[in-house]
């Protein structure tokens, strides 16, 4: 089965954002029933509502084996090794990253393949990237990322941005995806590295 390059980046960001769930239920000391759900969650989320949103029914994960199958075995990885990963939180942080970038330039391909207006298209590509990890938190019972200074969403729409302007100029669709999941994992660890954050807003 020969897969698109877009195809291979979807699959990518499917299984580091289920290894950043199953890495969060081992975190939380949760049961193998609980790490399935958080791996699926944190995987489908995001996707699910992108597809919702342009009415793409059944949504993706629904006929896509692959994808499940991703989940699964990084799912299961992560219990094999669960007392080595326990120890690794930053590892958490790595593959939310690069899922939250792959995620992101795969919801801005929908949106192009939508003939979505290209403001939305990145927005979509943000939903795409942030919503899974959202998911993930609230069920984990930690304060979402999403909701705190932390440069997130902002690294997503930076990155989502670039894309659609190159698209937009018609660059090469494999440089510019490239270079976009390049920025926004760039801008991400690089922001946690040395505390950068977003300004708070006071009444």
């Amino acid at each position: 089965m020969q897969l698109t390059f877009i195809q291979v980046l979807e699959l990518l960001g499917t299984f580091a954002f289920a290894i950043s769930g199953a890495t969060a239920a081992i975190n939380k000391s949760y049961d193998v029933i609980g790490l399935l759900t958080l791996a699926f969650v944190t995987a489908i989320g995001g996707g699910t509502i992108r597809d919702l949103l342009i009415g793409a029914t059944p949504v993706a994960w629904m006929t896509d084996e692959l994808s499940n199958s991703a989940i699964i075995i990084a799912a299961v990885i992560a219990a094999l090794f669960f007392s080595y990963v326990k120890r690794l939180h930053h590892w958490l942080t790595i593959f939310d990253a690069i899922g939250l970038a792959l995620f992101t330039v795969t919801g801005i391909n929908k949106g192009i393949a939508a003939g979505l207006p290209m403001p939305i298209c990145v927005a979509l590509g943000t939903i795409t990237g942030t919503f899974g990890g959202l998911l993930r938190d609230v069920i984990s019972g930690e304060q979402p990322i999403l909701f705190t200074r932390e440069i997130y969403a902002a690294a997503s729409i930076a990155g989502g941005t670039l894309y659609v302007a190159g698209a937009y100029y018609h660059a090469d669709p494999g440089l510019i995806q490239s270079i976009a999941v390049t920025v926004i994992v760039t801008i991400r660890l690089v922001s946690l590295r040395y505390n950068w954050q977003l300004p708070r807003l006071r009444a």
